[in-house]
């Protein structure tokens, strides 16, 4: 159960997402000296950046890799493979477009979590007060801080400071009347949708890559899961469908996502497919930002309110570690800031 302002004291700040703009907010917040808990909805911490399945059955089903540009998330990435949890990723990705196979761009990096990309989430989260299975339904402030609905007439909270790091759709409803001009730049932003196709075969997909920016299709991107380092052997496949059939099929059946995407596949490759030996269909409906934000975090000092994730960092994991990251240095310093006036004025 979250805090309750009946038991005990509430942390100085509560982070509501524990994907990975959330968990970089509060280990940034957390080395500061700042009290922080992160409250979620899901089962565990990692949001997109996750992994269903263990060892031979695992798919990374959401973010597939990263890259890293900005020097403070390169020292961050460096850091992870120092640590053992990440690695490069140098299997072979290209572009395929209807059975033709093009090389990819040599020169990028890509970094993968190890044994799997839910490993960088739970690094992350360590050693932080992360409450999983909670569903913040509602928030307002009062004279003694934020205070959020929980479900089942459960209250947790006061807390002085609350940052949002949901999907700019979520976070605006959430945070719409208590913040109406913040909610109101969220809703500027269009995030997208993808369906996801996790499916084994029972022998290799007659393929000369192992990821593959698909064109032409109702594929956008595929990859070959035992091809990154330290993953299960077997013939893993995550296919992810582009915004636009995602879009279009919001509300299919998983029976109809397996078959079209199952079939899109094999017009892709210009190839019969092996026989499936599983196949498991997620959604994500808020995927991908289509156009981020140019703020890497909005923030109302005077609210005590906050918002930051991949909708404004960018639609990556590095948009959204910056996002995470820039916005609790904000809060520190000017929590700082306000400690040093109050001390003067004292």
């Amino acid at each position: 159960m979250p805090y309750d302002s009946e038991v005990g004291s509430a942390p100085d700040v509560c982070v509501i997402g524990a994907g990975i703009a959330g968990l970089a907010c509060a280990r940034r917040l957390a080395a500061t000296g700042v009290r922080v808990v992160v409250l979620d909805k899901g089962r565990r911490p990692g949001g997109r950046a996750s992994t269903r399945g263990e060892g031979a059955r695992a798919f990374d089903h959401g973010a597939q890799y990263l890259t890293a540009r900005d020097p403070r998330f390169l020292h961050e990435v460096e850091t992870w493979r120092r640590a053992g949890i990440a690695a490069e990723w140098t299997g072979r990705i290209g572009v395929l477009r209807a059975g033709s196979v093009l090389p990819g761009a040599s020169e990028t990096r890509r970094y993968v979590g190890k044994p799997s990309m839910s490993t960088i989430a739970r690094h992350l989260a360590r050693g932080l007060d992360v409450r999983c299975g909670v569903r913040v339904e509602h928030l307002e402030r009062d004279s003694n801080g934020w205070r959020l609905d929980v479900g089942g007439g459960m209250r947790a909270g006061p807390f002085p400071r609350v940052l949002v790091t949901a999907s700019a759709p979520q976070a605006a409803e959430l945070i719409g009347r208590a913040a109406p001009l913040i909610a109101a730049r969220l809703r500027t932003v269009c995030v997208r949708p993808c369906w996801t196709l996790m499916v084994e075969f029972e022998r290799p997909l007659q393929l000369e890559l192992d990821g593959a920016f698909v064109h032409e299709s109702e594929l956008a991107w595929i990859a070959r899961e035992a091809s990154k380092p330290e993953r299960g052997a077997g013939e893993r496949w995550v296919l992810h469908a582009t915004a636009d059939w995602s879009d279009a099929h919001l509300e299919a059946d998983a029976e109809f996502v397996v078959r079209e995407l199952t079939d899109a596949l094999a017009r892709a490759v210009a190839a019969p497919i092996p026989a499936v030996t599983q196949a498991i269909a997620h959604r994500w409906r808020f995927a991908t930002p289509e156009t981020a934000l140019p703020e890497l975090f909005l923030y109302d000092a005077d609210l005590g309110l906050g918002v930051c994730g991949d909708a404004l960092g960018g639609p990556r994991v590095e948009g959204a570690w910056l996002s995470g990251t820039t916005l609790a240095e904000a809060v520190s310093r000017r929590s700082a800031a306000s400690e040093r006036s109050a001390l003067r004025h004292g």
